[in-house]
């Protein structure tokens, strides 16, 4: 399988990655160019972004949650029908798990082969920026930087004294400017939905960036690893409904966790502030702001008939903010009533509480089997406080989860985690199976 694709790096977080492929993104849709988006990492918020100007649902590319085999089966069946791939990457380009090469964007570029665009924030430097990148360059023999994009330029001189030691061929020079950050809050950047008469990033870059070198150093990429991967979609008769919370509120998902769910279910999305509770077999609530939102979710006519639908047996599964939700009580500028599930109370924080990839396997009791593996990532602000005879459904070899090493809150057959998991064929057959006997009951 042949398909142009580009790896947008950087040299580390907060260098402009997120400005210049997004704004690459729009610069080749404009050109006509089907563009299929990509994000190294577990990242939730900049696939939402890719999406808004591609048209395309945005994936996941994590080596960590996936395995390299799973990031080139991802990448090749997402682009099924599209001309060019665009990926972005994740902090500096080799930083890796605890220090390592590992789930780096130098990781995930190698697995497919890619040419890597490096992004150099030239702020504050100039001749430097040339001994920086010479660095990057050589740092990995094995990844071709194939050109190098200048953000934040402060004039027309500090250009000529860049150029005048270049080691890497220039393919960009953005200038500095205000208007072209994105406001960020305690997870990140703000989501794409949110964002009203933002500058036009495509228009950005085509002026600033050499966009037809760019397409032609995508085009030189050879045939990616492995054989080409089947993307006929599956024609399997769905037994059961699940119902997926997607709002303001709950709007942290992995586009392999719908599709692989969409494979075996029927998928409702709802909005838990403002619609009623699905008529569906079982439940799935993603991360984002409920806190946010507390105020509505308290008031919204779904809260008391999930209650009730758990109760009478329903599988639910909620991770980070969902986890919340289903909690007795969530405190932010004052405690909200919750779903009133799960014996525990949520409080936000004013620092972060836990950051970093999960591995989990599962314990006797819930509706997973037992041993099952599961892996994942947890990032929150938040902290849920629960009884000394609370029931967990995870033991984590790796990450913090919710107390004493234990992930997993359950209570009947809703089961709250921190972790954002990665969905295995394993998992989602446990829900479904769950879903399933629900629904003969």
């Amino acid at each position: 399988m042949i398909i142009p694709r580009i790896v947008i790096a950087g040299t580390h977080s907060g260098c402009g990655k997120t400005t210049i492929a997004t704004g690459l993104m729009g610069a080749l849709a404009a050109r006509g160019y089907a563009v299929q988006p990509f994000k190294v990492g577990p990242d939730f918020i900049d696939p939402t972004h890719h999406a808004a100007i591609c048209g395309r649902p945005s994936r996941n590319l994590d080596p960590f949650m996936m395995g390299e085999e799973g990031v080139l089966n991802t990448f090749k069946k997402a682009c099924a029908g599209a001309e060019v791939a665009v990926v972005e990457g994740v902090m500096g380009m080799y930083d890796g798990l605890e220090g390592a090469d590992t789930c780096s964007t130098a990781h995930v570029a190698r697995i497919l082969s890619a040419p890597v665009l490096l992004v150099v924030d030239v702020k504050g430097m100039s001749r430097s920026a040339n001994a920086m990148l010479k660095g990057y360059a050589s740092f990995d023999p094995s990844i071709r930087i194939e050109g190098a994009i200048f953000n934040r330029l402060g004039s027309q001189n500090h250009k000529k004294m860049i150029e005048a030691s270049l080691s890497v061929r220039a393919l960009g020079w953005i200038p500095k400017r205000d208007d072209l950050e994105v406001k960020s809050r305690h997870l990140g950047l703000r989501m794409a939905g949110e964002l009203k008469d933002r500058v036009r990033l495509g228009d950005v870059i085509s002026k600033y960036v050499d966009v037809d070198a760019i397409m032609n150093v995508a085009k030189a990429a050879g045939p990616l690893p492995g054989p080409a991967r089947d993307a006929t979609p599956s024609n399997s008769v769905h037994k059961v409904a699940i119902g997926v919370a997607r709002d303001a509120a709950f709007c942290f998902y992995y586009q392999d966790n719908l599709d692989l769910l969409s494979s075996v279910a029927q998928l409702i999305y709802f909005s838990p502030m403002d619609d009623k509770l699905p008529d569906v077999d079982a439940l799935y609530f993603g991360g984002g702001y409920p806190e946010l939102y507390a105020k509505e979710l308290e008031a919204s006519r779904c809260r008391e008939k999930l209650k009730k639908a758990i109760d009478d047996g329903m599988p639910v599964y909620a991770e980070c903010g969902g986890l919340m939700y289903l909690c007795q009580s969530l405190a932010y500028d004052k405690d909200y009533r919750m779903a009133g599930v799960l014996p525990a109370r949520a409080e936000m924080t004013g620092r972060i509480q836990a950051l970093g990839y999960v591995k989990a396997e599962s314990m006797n009791g819930s509706i997973f089997p037992e041993g099952m593996a599961m892996y994942g990532h947890e990032f929150h602000y938040s902290r849920v406080t629960c009884g000394h005879d609370a029931r967990f459904a995870f033991r984590l070899l790796r990450g913090k989860g919710i107390k004493c090493g234990r992930d997993g809150l359950f209570e009947h057959n809703a089961i709250g985690t921190y972790t954002h998991a990665y969905f295995t064929r394993e998992f989602v057959a446990s829900l479904i199976s769950a879903a399933e006997l629900y629904n003969k009951s």
